[in-house]
């Protein structure tokens, strides 16, 4: 049992009859924010009740031992304890002798806790909004704003908007009437939340207001909320390095004060850091352990939808079909509409559009349309992708109705500056461009370079996520290829335009014409003999001195990789050096004597162009990023180059 360090003046380890251990109980809860050193008292308080026959503290520990939150017992075994011990105090208050006023407000606050954590698991309302016309009856002012604060837990998901603040604009004039600190700072940060949650832009005013009043003194439950949204308006800053510090240090935090939420936020938010830093797959062991945890949320499927995404971008297409199979069960409609549903659609939208699965695309689309106009946050404001018009235009990419997707990407930009959301906002015009880039309209390229133009100008203030630096690489892997982009992977289909790109991307910075491009390519299937009905030379010297130092380095590479017996790696460069001894034998005839290719060079850039340009699409559907980082740094035409550019510009 913790001390009077713990928990506050004159609630030591000596004061031990029930009346006592609930008081202090009470005051770690109200005035400290002390979940876990409550939860240690009032089950104290509880037992000695029970085994002294006191009822009525029995009946105040059982409602205290709920905490400040909805659903604060997450495994079964301890939100049976809780539940249990809620029906056997109301059992016990019909028999006790207690005046009746007390009885009837003791047997209320029990019913609205226990409607409460049922509508909570069930994802709905209808109970314990039934109970909060009769709380408002109660003389009790702590059985009014217990119901207000339960009923507005149950009550966070996008529908909900406006019955909710009304609660809360309730909850904070209650609260303001009793003038206990406790209340105030708990129905201002709902109040807060709210806001948040509604992209409502006057909410940095309240939550400056709350600041003031927890200054006054630590309460760690309000704190560790406060600190989990100054990482969503890091992140949102383009601070992200900052923001994976301070996700780390409100996780600990969290984990003082005894949060159930705290290890999901941080997974929630280190999800959203890499997500903009292009880096999501490197989450997936912690994703796959965070998303079965006992202790989740009940109403929380937005980490399975993170495990479809970062598995799809990662070429684990078995597990993201899976996941994303797992989520849309019965029907997308039946997921709980809770504080995480429009970041879990989110999820969904961006898996499904990995995957061209368009059925699950168009579910989305419909399901999401009614919320165009509200940011996708996760839990109290903790995390924030943007606008929901972003998910509706990834959709609608998906559903490949490409002039709604261009509607809502456009909306996306100015809401995503409006929510002052830089990775959203530069997210939002990549996909506007590749968008653009789609549908191929009139202007719509000039548009689409001006998308993307705005959006690298952004990198300063984003942050580059790790992969500015290093080239993108091209390996095949029999029928597929695995192209890389710092940490972002994804694996494709063979195709033509895959072969040009392994060439290009393996020699970043050179020049080489489209010939060569299409005679490699031949020389690959089928003999290079051919009726020579053009002088236009296929290599020249250039391009021949390059693909020998290219064969050189690559065999000794593959030397000290076999001494290593890395044998994955000694694969992959023997293929790169099979393709470009094949592009010299395609090149030279014997004793280095150079052959003429049957094609002019018009033809050859038109076929290497195209494609390029087929190859580049299909992996801008698996990963975008990378799609558009080699849309910035390849060039197409009758000389073709790899030069590396940002790939978020």
């Amino acid at each position: 049992m913790r001390g009077a360090t713990a928990t506050g003046a004159g609630c030591g380890p000596r004061r031990d009859s029930a009346l006592s251990l609930w008081e202090c109980g009470h005051r770690a809860l109200e005035y400290e924010g002390d979940l876990a050193g409550a939860r240690r008292w009032f089950e104290a308080a509880y037992v000695e009740a029970e085994r002294t026959g006191d009822v009525a503290v029995m009946a105040r520990a059982a409602v205290g031992y709920g905490g400040l939150w909805v659903h604060e017992h997450r495994t079964a075994v301890a939100a049976g304890l809780f539940e249990a011990r809620l029906a056997q105090a109301g059992a016990l208050l019909d028999t006790a002798d207690l005046d009746p006023d007390e009885r009837r407000d003791l047997a209320l606050r029990l019913r609205v806790r226990a409607a409460g954590e049922a509508d909570y698991r069930a994802g709905r309302s209808a109970t314990i909004l039934a109970l909060l016309d009769e709380a408002r009856a109660s003389p009790d002012p702590q059985a009014r704003m217990e119901a207000l604060s339960v009923a507005h837990h149950c009550l966070l998901g996008p529908d909900d908007e406006p019955t909710r603040r009304r609660l809360a604009g309730e909850l904070v004039r209650e609260a303001a009437s009793t003038g206990r600190r406790g209340p105030m700072v708990m129905s201002l940060l709902w109040q807060c939340v709210d806001m948040l949650l509604a992209g409502d832009r006057h909410a940095g005013r309240r939550l400056a207001e709350l600041r003031t009043l927890l200054a006054e003194g630590p309460h760690l439950a309000a704190d560790f909320v406060v600190s989990a949204i100054d990482v969503m308006f890091a992140i949102r800053a383009g601070r992200l390095e900052e923001a994976e510090q301070a996700a780390q240090n409100s996780y600990e935090l969290g984990a003082k004060a005894g949060d159930a939420d705290a290890q999901a936020w941080l997974a929630a938010q280190l999800v959203t850091i890499r997500w903009y830093q292009g880096r999501l797959p490197e989450l997936l062991p912690m994703l796959g352990v965070t998303a079965t945890a006992p202790t989740l949320s009940a109403v929380d499927n937005s980490l399975l939808g993170a495990v479809a995404v970062a598995s799809a971008l990662a070429g684990d297409r078995r597990t993201a079909e899976a996941a994303l199979a797992s989520l849309r069960g019965p029907g997308l409609d039946r997921l709980p509409r809770s504080s995480s549903w429009l970041v879990t659609m989110y999820g969904i939208a961006e898996a499904a559009y990995l995957l061209d699965n368009r059925p699950a695309a168009a579910r989305v689309h419909a399901l999401l349309l009614p919320f165009a106009h509200l940011p996708m946050m996760a839990s109290l404001g903790v995390a924030c992708f943007g606008s929901v018009e972003h998910a509706l235009g990834v959709a609608a990419l998906a559903m490949g109705d490409l002039d709604r997707a261009i509607g809502h990407l456009r909306e996306a930009v100015h809401r995503n500056l409006a929510l002052v959301h830089w990775p959203a906002v530069r997210a939002s015009r990549l996909r506007f461009a590749e968008a653009l880039d789609r549908r191929g309209g009139p202007g719509d390229a000039a548009a689409a370079a001006a998308q993307r133009a705005a959006a690298g100008q952004l990198a300063p203030v984003v942050g580059r996520g790790g992969t500015a630096a290093t080239p993108a690489t091209c390996v095949r892997q029999g029928r597929r290829w695995r192209v890389e982009l710092g940490t972002r992977a994804v694996t494709v289909d063979h195709m033509v335009g895959m072969l040009h790109l392994a060439v290009l991307t393996a020699n970043p910075g050179t020049e080489i014409a489209s010939l060569e491009l299409v005679a490699g390519v031949e020389a690959l299937g089928r003999a290079a003999a051919t009726e020579v009905r053009s002088t236009q030379e296929v290599i020249d010297d250039t391009a021949a001195r390059s693909y020998r130092r290219r064969v050189a380095e690559l065999t000794e590479a593959i030397d000290v990789a076999g001494r290593r017996r890395d044998a994955r790696a000694v694969a992959a460069m023997e293929q790169e050096r099979a393709w470009v001894l094949a592009q010299l034998g395609a090149g030279t005839g014997l004793a280095g004597r150079r052959r003429s290719f049957v094609n002019d060079e018009e033809r050859a850039r038109l076929a290497v162009g195209r494609a390029i340009r087929r190859a580049v699409a299909r992996i801008d559907r698996a990963d975008p990023l990378i799609g558009a980082h080699l849309r910035a740094s390849v060039h197409s035409g009758i000389r073709c180059w790899y030069r590396p550019a940002d790939p978020d510009g």
